[in-house]
């Protein structure tokens, strides 16, 4: 009997990824926010029992970080309300479920790479609503396998690269922050991950996955402005200065230092942990390819 496996948050750059790289064997349901609100519990019951899948894989949240400092109840809703109803429909009915979350669930205090296990603090609203819905998620059912990520970026959607490659195309000059340190993530690879997950029902708890290495938000727009013009995106390479963070001030504080330690996800996936640079040029290379089709 083939596996159903449903996509909430179908529309958004991770549920796209999800979507195209799904593995044959399997039943892809990928469900967008307009057509299943995971925060209204009937719709989301009645969904449940006409999909019927063996695992869902929760896409969907809020992630407007500094609009959540003020749209609070929306990023609440969001990112706790709607995870709580999910996880607590799948406990009720034996389904797996995979769940994202973020490295914003951490102050950006460390010194080292964060483990899954390592003191939770966040500093803003979208990270405390993330953290309570990890929580609500395995209150409600504990064997969930939650998937901790950073910096995401796709061809899909809103993101730095996409940010980045429209502003390299007006610009001269651009000033980036440099000492706010991460590891970006193409979705694709958390999408691999995922899926590598979800063949792998034994697998619960909490785990970390980025891209390997660490950049600042300086260093990784110096490598998309290089690799951009290399691939012929860009005609020319914009000059990048780097700046501090107090000199970008945004409404939601973002954490110094967001790195994630990978070792226990890339063991148990059996999937080697691979460069951010190799990642961002293959993303930079699919985004070429779909936009000159």
């Amino acid at each position: 009997m083939q596996q159903t496996v449903l996509i909430t948050g179908a529309a958004g750059q991770l549920g796209q990824e999800l979507s195209r790289s799904a593995p044959a064997k399997l039943c892809c349901v990928p469900l967008a926010r307009g057509q299943l609100d995971l925060a209204d519990a009937a719709a989301l019951s009645r969904c449940l029992d006409e999909v019927a899948p063996q695992q869902v894989i929760n896409a969907a949240a809020y992630t407007a970080v500094d609009a959540a400092e003020t749209d609070t109840a929306a990023a609440w809703r969001g990112n706790e309300r709607g995870p709580r109803l999910l996880a607590q429909a799948c406990a009720e009915r034996d389904i797996r479920l995979l769940h994202v979350s973020t490295d914003f669930v951490f102050d950006g205090e460390s010194a080292h790479p964060y483990a899954p296990g390592a003191a939770t603090a966040p500093l803003g609203e979208y990270g405390r609503s993330k953290l309570a819905g990890e929580q609500a998620v395995l209150e409600q059912c504990p064997e969930a396998f939650i998937l901790r990520t950073g910096w995401v970026y796709s061809r899909f959607g809103a993101n730095f690269v996409k940010t980045m490659l429209r502003l390299m195309a007006e610009r001269d000059e651009l000033a980036v922050v440099a000492d706010q340190v991460g590891t970006p993530t193409w979705a694709a690879g958390l999408a691999q991950a995922l899926w590598a997950a979800a063949e792998r029902p034994h697998l619960s708890g909490i785990y970390h996955w980025s891209d390997a290495g660490v950049c600042s938000w300086y260093d990784f727009a110096v490598a998309i402005c290089e690799e951009a013009h290399a691939l012929q995106i860009l005609s020319a390479q914009a000059r990048i200065r780097p700046i501090p963070a107090l000199d970008y001030p945004t409404p939601a504080k973002r954490p110094a230092y967001s790195v994630l330690d990978k070792s226990d996800s890339w063991q148990a996936l059996e999937l080697p942990g691979v460069h951010w640079r190799v990642q961002l040029r293959g993303m930079l290379q699919d985004l070429q390819e779909h936009q000159n089709g």
